[in-house]
């Protein structure tokens, strides 16, 4: 083997310059900043939250461990259970009726119809502007003496009610109204990026065959959709977890805490009462929110490509 390799006949190999070399670690250099800036401060971040949440801080941080006592403290506060409840009466009806509404605005608008650019913009455009507007602009909408309801008052139809911003028990629905006034457009684009990349001779062949246009739909087409379903599911979710900004400007949590939702919590908690240790405990519980709904999705996903 020595022999063959200190042959004079093989050819030497070439030394790398460091043009070379610089070359092949470029890319890594230019990512470094990146990857150590997600590392600090997204997963950094998470490990410190979750060690807050297991020490009795206050006003600044405190290394004093308790162990789980700030989750025992936030299973029993009354604040904690209105927010999850409302998250859930929030997330569901959010889910459903975005999810809902945008297939039905892609169904029709997969129809070939006149306009059909206009239309997508106008569904659109409120996925544009943030959660702020969104929740200012419907603050005012629903304020009884300033929106609606003073609105038909005017046409005289004096008695109409429409007070749901300032009912306790029917306000958490005026977030849904808001959110979806908002995020339907955006499913709507999924669902008709989807249907647009659906093969037309499925549809033809199934036309051949006799089949009605909703049973094409509902037994073929929807079908072939799960995807985006599954995406439209895991996005809407995170959305309605993470709803903060939309419940400060359109009712601030109230009237007194009862459109409370855990983001709420958790920022009133940790930068308003003090209570960076129960706030980290929300923070944490919502974390697993989130990853409930995520890891199962990403399992699926991963277990179809491997089948």
């Amino acid at each position: 083997m020595e022999r063959v390799l200190n042959s004079p006949n093989t050819p030497p190999v070439p030394k790398r310059s460091f043009g070379d070399r610089l070359q092949n670690w470029l890319p890594k250099i230019v990512l470094a900043p990146s990857v150590l800036v997600v590392v600090v401060c997204i997963y950094g971040y998470i490990f410190w939250t979750a060690f807050l949440s297991m020490t009795n801080s206050r006003f600044l941080p405190s290394y004093k461990f308790v162990g789980l006592s700030q989750y025992e403290k936030l299973l029993d506060n009354d604040r904690w259970t209105t927010s999850i409840m409302n998250l859930g009466i929030f997330g569901v009806m959010f889910i459903l009726i975005a999810i809902l509404l945008g297939v039905a605005l892609a169904i029709f608008l997969d129809q070939n119809i006149r306009q059909e650019g206009a239309i997508r913009t106008i569904y659109l455009y409120p996925m544009a502007l943030s959660f702020i507007v969104t929740g200012t602009a419907w603050k005012w909408i629903l304020n009884p003496g300033l929106g609606i309801e003073k609105l038909v008052h005017d046409w005289g139809y004096t008695d109409f009610t429409f007070d749901w911003i300032v009912d306790s028990e029917m306000v958490v629905y005026t977030l849904v109204i808001a959110a979806v006034w908002q995020s339907s457009g955006f499913v709507m684009a999924m669902f008709l990026a989807g249907l647009r990349g659906i093969d037309s001779s499925i549809i033809k062949a199934a036309q051949i065959d006799g089949a009605s246009l909703p049973t094409i739909y509902f037994k073929i087409i929807m079908p072939c959709l799960r995807p985006v379903f599954f995406s439209a599911v895991i996005i809407t979710s995170h959305i309605a977890i993470k709803s903060f900004d939309l419940v400060t400007a359109l009712t601030a949590g109230g009237p007194g805490y009862s459109s409370d939702l855990p983001a709420l919590f958790m920022y009133a908690h940790s930068f308003t009462r003090g209570q960076i240790g129960l706030g980290a405990a929300s923070a944490m519980m919502m974390l697993g929110g989130i990853l409930a709904i995520l890891v199962p999705y990403l399992y699926s996903e991963l277990r179809e490509k491997k089948s």
